[in-house]
């Protein structure tokens, strides 16, 4: 069995990027910042920066246009895919990218947007809502726990 799924979660460089295909089909370029920290042998902290590049086709990348600005948080759940091509001087060139199948925006930000856009419509499937949230029954621990007695 063969996986090609990547996830991360970071900050958009920049405003995304919308064209069009010759055959009117949407398409949006952008990148994300993620970050790593780690202490060293010497207890210092260390930091390293990793700049993504990301496609997202359709309406996730008419979504992405409308909503997503720099200095947004997202989540991409993707897939990695390398194109090659020939540059005007005739050198073989090539790049690494990850094609968007879901996209989640990230916490607003306390002006109600994302990334300075506009605000998300509320119905997307991407976010819950309270009407969505479902009461757990409580479990009483003390007792002796049996696997009839978890409601999942």
């Amino acid at each position: 069995m063969n996986l090609n799924k990547v996830f991360l979660i970071g900050r958009l460089t920049s405003d995304p990027q919308l064209r069009s295909t010759p055959g009117g089909q949407s398409v949006a370029s952008f990148s994300i910042a993620t970050n790593r920290t780690w202490m060293n042998k010497s207890g210092q902290k260390q930091e390293e920066v990793q700049f993504h590049n990301i496609v997202a086709w359709g309406r996730l990348a008419e979504i992405m246009n409308q909503y997503m600005k720099k200095g947004g948080m997202v989540m991409v759940e993707g897939r990695l895919q390398t194109r090659n091509w020939q540059d005007k001087q005739g050198q073989n060139r090539s790049t690494t990218e990850i094609i968007a199948e879901q996209i989640q925006m990230g916490p607003r930000a306390a002006g109600g947007s994302f990334g300075g856009g506009q605000s998300a419509p509320s119905a997307s499937k991407e976010h819950f809502s309270q009407e969505t949230k479902e009461e757990l029954p409580e479990i009483n621990i003390e007792e002796e726990l049996k696997s009839e007695d978890i409601p999942f």
